[in-house]
């Protein structure tokens, strides 16, 4: 038998590493973090133990990795769904739904995400975060903000806050008051994107996008 071309190892590669991170998402969001053990995650993922260990140096990595490629694919299925539009305002209500919706869909998952983002071991730089910026920026620059170096970051810190107040244990945040503020920052009618329920009492006060 021949050997394997290096395109089709790559290919193998990248599916073993997705079926990783797919089995983390699942495993997390069943039983919680404490109780996933990587030989779990191998398990799930039907690869080998060493295989977690060779893409992942530690669990909490892997777990960062897999929330970010959740993230990734809800909001680029958010962008992209019928109707399609290259309406920066109506893109920038749909990556604020789709943020808003992981925390409510997914709060064990999301609350253990945002744990670890301040835990000592910080925010992991993987490709999967690199994928949901490039998409962040991409509907900042759509959007029509003047300077995206600076906007785009404050777009991500924006919607961190709006999960974790989503998410608090004991006093979380309507998310319908959280889309309301987020909305009247960028300036964004309430019936854009996919409204949670009606629009708060006082309403959304517009204001211009370079406000």
């Amino acid at each position: 038998m021949s050997p394997r071309s290096p395109s089709v190892n790559e290919e193998l590669r990248r599916r073993s590493r997705e079926r990783l991170l797919q089995a983390t998402v699942e495993l997390v969001a069943e039983r919680g973090y404490e109780a996933t053990t990587l030989a779990d995650i191998a398990d799930r993922a039907g690869a080998a133990r060493g295989l977690v260990s060779y893409y992942f140096p530690g669990k909490r990595q892997l777990l960062q990795s897999a929330v970010h490629r959740l993230m990734h694919r809800t909001l680029s299925a958010a962008l992209e769904r019928e109707p399609r539009t290259e309406d920066g305002r109506e893109l920038l209500a749909r990556a604020v739904d789709a943020i808003l919706g992981l925390a409510l869909e997914q709060p064990v998952l999301m609350r253990t995400h945002m744990a670890g983002i301040l835990s000592a071991e910080g925010f992991v730089q993987c490709p999967e975060q690199q994928r949901l910026a490039e998409l962040l920026r991409g509907t900042v620059t759509a959007y029509g903000s003047p300077s995206v170096d600076t906007d785009y970051p404050l777009l991500r810190a924006l919607l961190m806050g709006a999960v974790f107040a989503v998410l608090l244990p004991g006093a979380p945040m309507p998310v319908q008051r959280l889309r309301a503020e987020l909305f009247q920052r960028y300036g964004l009618e309430w019936e854009r994107g996919v409204p949670p329920g009606p629009e708060p009492a006082g309403g959304t006060p517009l204001r211009g996008a370079a406000d």
